[in-house]
């Protein structure tokens, strides 16, 4: 007899979970441990589908690493239990949190996606059922070997399933609100699933014990440069108490400003030991610190590439591995490497 599917739906919070109510037209959290009888469709899968919702609901916009911990927890938990983890999100941290479990998350081997909606699941109009119903399907779906299809942190959204830390939120109107812009899809929904086999994680070996972090260490600041940017604004944020790490947000390929002042300010602080990693601003493409004479003088200076991540992937992953490391030294040699899927190497 063939075993049934079993999976777990995480309702962190966001506008998925909410429902208006029809006396005063006020949006508030509805029980989704009740998702069937608002979802009737889920019932026609045969999955055995439980629930685990976080009391009270977090709003997206509150998510702290606190919450990462948690849900990295349950999953674990709960990993031998189930076939797959489906996580109810709010989308304007979303990318955020999917970068953070693929990093906090090592061996694993089970579909986990993030879904969430840009409408309540109780408006008539909501995007929220096909998100839900997609994601539930990806998470069960199987290999002809009986392997999942998609063993890794995974976000889908409005007909795409991305890969999590290639993911940012780029529209706060349209049901297409996430991008991945240096990497394919895994997936395209439309009348058929379409995996994109090649461009998934797959383990190396099968059947290695699941491995958690949640010791993060958040001393990382966010250093987005822009013409005209003040010596005393750079100095401040580079000299901010107990900063270990920052995230520069550099033009194009990882230009910055080719000023003394500015040069200056860098190689100090990469002296003091401050690790700064290069991302572009651009939308699409990677930081080659070669390219340009200002980006070599980055380079020269101490500063790392992170090639095409993204600024969430690269705030996450130093997290991490800041958690993991108490040298910093560590710390830059790990951020340029691909971990999780997370660069193009």
């Amino acid at each position: 007899m063939k075993r049934q599917i079993s999976l777990l739906l995480i309702y962190t919070g966001g506008t998925i979970g909410m429902k208006r109510d029809s006396e005063t037209g006020a949006l508030h959290p509805y029980d989704f441990s009740q998702v069937e009888e608002e979802v009737p469709e889920l019932k026609r899968f045969g999955y055995k589908l439980d629930t685990y919702c976080f009391d009270p609901p977090i709003d997206s916009s509150d998510v702290v690493v606190e919450v990462w911990e948690e849900l990295v927890r349950i999953i674990a938990g709960r990993y031998d239990d189930y076939d797959g983890f489906v996580v109810l999100h709010g989308t304007d941290t979303m990318a955020y949190s999917a970068s953070a479990v693929s990093f906090m998350t090592k061996n694993l081997e089970k579909p986990v996606v993030f879904t969430g909606s840009q409408l309540p699941i109780g408006i008539l109009r909501t995007d929220g059922r096909e998100n839900l119903i997609s994601a539930i399907e990806i998470a069960a779906a199987k290999r002809p070997d009986g392997h999942p299809m998609v063993p890794e942190v995974s976000l889908y959204f409005e007909n795409r399933l991305f890969r999590g830390n290639r993911t940012t939120k780029d529209n706060a109107e349209d049901f297409r609100a996430f991008r991945s812009a240096n990497y394919p899809t895994l997936a395209d929904i439309g009348i058929h699933v379409k995996y994109n086999p090649s461009k998934i994680l797959y383990p190396s070996e099968w059947g290695q014990k699941l491995e958690i972090q949640t010791n993060l260490d958040r001393d990382v600041a966010v250093l987005k440069l822009f013409p005209g940017i003040r010596p005393e604004y750079v100095e401040a944020v580079l000299n901010t108490k107990g900063l270990r790490a920052v995230v520069l947000e550099t033009f194009g390929s990882g230009n910055s400003p080719s000023r003394p002042w500015f040069m200056e300010s860098i190689m100090k602080a990469c002296q003091n030991g401050i690790i700064i990693v290069n991302v572009t601003q651009c939308p699409a493409g990677s930081v080659d610190m070669d390219a340009y004479a200002t980006g070599t003088c980055l380079k020269e200076a101490g500063v790392v590439s992170g090639y095409d991540s993204t600024t969430e992937a690269a705030i996450t992953k130093l997290f991490c591995l800041m958690g993991q490391y108490s040298d910093n030294a560590t710390v830059k040699k790990m951020m340029s490497k691909n971990l999780r899927g997370e660069v193009s190497l």
